[in-house]
């Protein structure tokens, strides 16, 4: 069966060329253009994944107030903003209400399906124990690959498809640092410079929280970041 995506976006010509591309790629695809309409349909029937603008017709913040909803009726439903609002703080609100990832709409079309397919293939393995083949240690770290999962210290990070990749992309060579433009690639997304740091920060504060002394990614200044597995040495 297909899996069912919903689109909630107000700008038709937009919403309908998403989901064109999407059926294209074999999805059941709905499409609404308010947060009324898609609530609607949603109190009958929850799609496997959600795309959502944050501004809906006259709702400023609509996507936000859907997110919100959606995200008290299923903890694991994946749910994209998908934007032209790329602002720290709207990037930011958007993952604390439960958002799994935070697209602006000049990602190219075929980085959003890779997107899409990723968040699938991890909720259909989240119960399944993990391949061998698919795991990548550094130190106190462990990265899933088939799960786009992140443990440390044996606690689960809750990383976003763009936060684990970043991950991924600084362990991949422990020391070597990685430019802004090089995790944009590694990452597929396409940001400025000052998105990538806030994503750094976020991800930082995620690993803090289980534990306090983490310390492994180093901030290089005027070339990038780097990761770590001893202490970093601070002036």
């Amino acid at each position: 069966m297909s899996k069912r995506i919903a689109i909630v976006e107000d700008e038709m010509a937009i919403r309908e060329n998403y989901a064109d591309v999407l059926r294209k790629q074999g999805y059941d695809v709905q499409t609404y253009s308010n947060r009324k309409e898609a609530m609607s349909a949603f109190d009958i029937r929850l799609p496997n994944l959600a795309i959502i603008d944050i501004g809906l017709e006259n709702e400023i913040d609509g996507g936000f107030a859907l997110c919100q909803t959606l995200r008290s009726l299923s903890e694991t439903l994946p749910i994209i903003f998908l934007t032209a609002r790329d602002n720290d703080f709207d990037t930011v609100s958007g993952l604390r209400m439960g958002a799994d990832d935070y697209l602006t709409k000049d990602i190219s079309l075929p980085h959003l399906t890779a997107r899409i397919a990723a968040l699938f293939r991890r909720l259909d393995v989240i119960d399944q124990p993990p391949a061998p083949e698919n795991l990548i240690e550094r130190g106190e770290l462990l990265l899933d690959l088939g799960r786009l999962a992140v443990h440390w210290k044996n606690f689960a990070i809750p990383l976003t498809v763009t936060e684990f990749w970043m991950v991924y992309a600084l362990v991949k060579f422990v020391g070597h640092v990685k430019s802004r433009q090089v995790l944009m690639q590694e990452s597929k997304i396409f940001v400025d410079g000052s998105t990538i740091t806030s994503h750094i920060k976020r991800i930082r504060k995620k690993f803090i929280l289980v534990d306090h002394d983490f310390d492994c990614i180093e901030t290089v200044y005027g070339m990038g970041y780097r990761w770590n597995i001893e202490p970093v040495m601070r002036e």
